[in-house]
C-alpha cells in the first residue's frame, strides 16, 4: 500500500526510487562537470557523455514507477534538461555553419552549458530537501 505524505499530498516514493533520482542527478552532474574541466562545452558533454545518456534512459525506464510521487516532477525536470539542452545545441550548430553566426553559436553553446548546471543544482537541492520540481 502507498503511503501518503500528510504535508504535500503526494504518495511517498519507495527508498530505492529516492536513491535512483539521486543517482540519476549524479551521472547528469558528472557529465556536466566533464565538460566544465574538460576541452569539450559543458552541454556537448551532458548530452554525449555516457553516464548522462544512461541517466535519461534511466529516467524513462522507471519514470513510470514515479507517477503520484514528488519524484514525477523531478524526472519530468531531468528528461526536458536533456531534451532542451539537445535543442540549444542543435541551435548552436545551426549558427555555426556559417562564419558569421559562429560567435553566436559559442554564446549559445556556453549559456546553455550554464543553464544545464543550474538545472542540475537547483533539481537536486530541491530532491535533497524533500520537495518537487515547479511545473
Amino acid at each position: 500500500m502507498t503511503e501518503i505524505d500528510h504535508a504535500t499530498g503526494l504518495a511517498r516514493p519507495p527508498q530505492g526510487l529516492l536513491t535512483l533520482t539521486h543517482v540519476i542527478y549524479g551521472l547528469h552532474a558528472f557529465s556536466a562537470v566533464t565538460g566544465l574541466v574538460g576541452a569539450a562545452f559543458i552541454v556537448t558533454a551532458f548530452l554525449t557523455g555516457w553516464p548522462s545518456l544512461i541517466a535519461v534512459v534511466l529516467n524513462y525506464v522507471k519514470r513510470g514507477e514515479t507517477r503520484g510521487s514528488f519524484l514525477e516532477s523531478h524526472f519530468r525536470w531531468q528528461i526536458r534538461t536533456f531534451w532542451f539542452a539537445l535543442l540549444w545545441l542543435a541551435l548552436a550548430v545551426l549558427a555555426g555553419l556559417t562564419f558569421i553566426g559562429l560567435p553566436l553559436a559559442w554564446v549559445i553553446a556556453l549559456l546553455s552549458g550554464l543553464w544545464v548546471l543550474y538545472r542540475i543544482a537547483r533539481g537536486w537541492l530541491r530532491l535533497v530537501s524533500g520537495r518537487e520540481m515547479p511545473q
